[in-house]
């Protein structure tokens, strides 16, 4: 393991240096059986036979003055029934208690006694050893996944799992306080060999990984302090439909019939953007004979061929970038094209391309609301790109689906959704515009299909569904809510934009 530098500043015995390390050791590689110091005229080394309480048995080394060691020799020979003296490499070494013997009270008073002969260095130089070793199960960890409806879990050095549930970390003892060498032997484990290697390249990565009967996973990877860090984001085997979604099955129903167009599925990260879009593709793949080919980075939720022929390729593994599998899909002859995330220019590009040439590419992007969509969007342009991108987004654009997860009522969490159909003219004219605020204005009129959050909000609450509070929090503008919900809202006029 890496060795350390720590300043513990004076000190009046070496059992508070060894907390020190033990403490700082804990947050980046685990909890260590012994520890390993060095300063300057002075080594020691601290033991203990299990991984929790004291350190035990202690073995100092000295090289200081010769009244310092005369001094510490004095102290041994007064209690030389648990403290034993070495002559090693012109060092003078101090076992308290000797080897083999059971640690005791008077052990520590005397190595206390022995460090009070001397002055301890303030800066130190020290390792962790004979750390947790035993291997990881990934079959227990899906198992509790699923045991406790989390969405994630997490694995760091020094803390047991920390499983996401309804939107909130919670601590379990299910495998104890974990090491960075379990943690790393388990990355290695779950990594094919280009994602192995690539983690200790880039010290990142992230690939897709099956527990076969149990589910999959979307396994991140990174080093953080010096130390592996690993996520697991569970994914069914099975992919749910949109009814055990809670979404509106009609409307997504007609967004997957769609047959050219862009439609992107938007909302901050967690807010169950991948699973919405596998849920559509799901449909596809069995209501219509299509080919549907899907760029993700990594494969996440995995589809089998049903009534269409299913084609997923994997960014790293399968092609070098988002913008070239795009490009190359083309001469795939795809129905429907799956972009797993638009993330810069020249994959927008290629996708606004892709669904200007008659195919659905349906795609991801990170956003708090539909409105701000489009601008999101052209802020990857350079400016004197801007304005065709808009013109290109109005022509092709057929629907953005935001989404928020809100805490149900009797626990678990339900999509809040916000939908943007470019099918009315002040939309449409607010995309080419690039004006945020006419589209929202859009977006509110009774002659589309368009709605706020605010508006599904309302809904949930009246159907018990979700509480008044969450209603609240989670809209974009509360007073809108309050009015749908005291009954006092009216549609704003398309006028009222200019007249504001």
């Amino acid at each position: 393991m890496a060795e350390f530098v720590l300043g513990t500043g004076r000190q009046d015995s070496i059992r508070a240096v060894t907390k020190a390390f033990e403490k700082h050791l804990l947050r980046v590689e685990g909890i260590p059986r012994r520890i390993v110091v060095r300063g300057r005229g002075l080594d020691f080394s601290a033991e203990r036979g299990e991984f929790e309480g004291d350190f035990t048995h202690y073995t100092l080394r000295v090289r200081g003055t010769r009244e310092e060691v005369d001094a510490m020799k004095g102290v041994a020979a007064q209690h030389v029934s648990v403290c034993e003296t070495r002559q090693e490499d012109g060092a003078k070494v101090f076992l308290c208690p000797p080897l083999g013997q059971a640690p005791s009270d008077e052990a520590i008073e005397t190595l206390d006694a022995l460090c009070a002969c001397v002055t301890l260095p303030e800066v130190w130089r020290g390792r962790g050893e004979d750390y947790r070793a035993d291997p990881v199960s990934p079959e227990l960890i899906f198992q509790a996944m699923i045991q406790y409806h989390a969405s994630d879990v997490h694995l760091s050095p020094g803390i047991s799992p920390v499983f996401r549930v309804d939107s909130e970390t919670r601590h379990s003892e299910l495998m104890g306080q974990l090491s960075a060498r379990q943690i790393m032997s388990l990355i290695e484990d779950l990594a094919p060999d280009a994602y192995w290697e690539e983690f200790k390249a880039h010290k990142q990565t992230s690939f897709n990984y099956h527990q076969a009967g149990l589910g999959y996973a979307r396994v991140s990877c990174f080093i953080k302090s010096g130390a592996p860090h690993l996520t697991f984001r569970f994914l069914p085997e099975v992919i749910p439909s949109f009814e055990e979604l809670n979404v509106p099955a009609e409307t997504m129903t007609e967004l997957a019939n769609l047959h050219r167009g862009l439609l992107l599925v938007t909302g901050m990260t967690g807010s169950g953007k991948t699973t919405t879009v596998a849920a559509l593709i799901d449909w596809i793949n069995e209501h219509r004979s299509s080919h549907i080919l899907t760029i993700e980075n990594p494969i996440e939720y995995v589809h089998n061929n049903k009534r269409s022929v299913i084609s997923q390729r994997s960014l790293g593994a399968d092609v070098e970038s988002f913008d070239a599998a795009v490009t190359g899909a083309l001469r795939h002859d795809p129905d429907v094209i799956l972009i797993g995330e638009m993330r810069d220019s020249d994959t927008i590009r290629s996708a606004i391309n892709a669904a200007a040439t008659g195919h659905l590419v349906i795609s991801t992007l990170h956003s708090t609301t539909a409105s701000e969509v489009v601008n999101r969007i052209i802020s990857f342009f350079d400016p004197v790109e801007r304005d065709l991108v808009r013109l290109q987004l109005r022509d092709c654009l057929r629907c953005v689906i935001c989404q928020r997860l809100v805490p149900k009522v009797g626990g678990g969490r339900v999509p809040a959704l916000e939908m943007l159909f470019n099918d009315l003219k002040p939309i449409g004219d607010g995309i080419a515009s690039g004006d945020s605020d006419l589209i929202r204005i859009g977006i509110q009129q009774t002659v589309g299909h368009s709605f706020l959050f605010e508006t599904y909000l309302h809904r949930l609450v009246k159907a018990g569904t979700i509480d008044l509070a969450h209603g609240r929090e989670f809209s974009t503008e509360e007073s809108i809510f309050d009015q749908m919900y005291m009954g006092t809202y009216s549609v704003p006029r398309l006028d009222s934009l200019k007249s504001h």
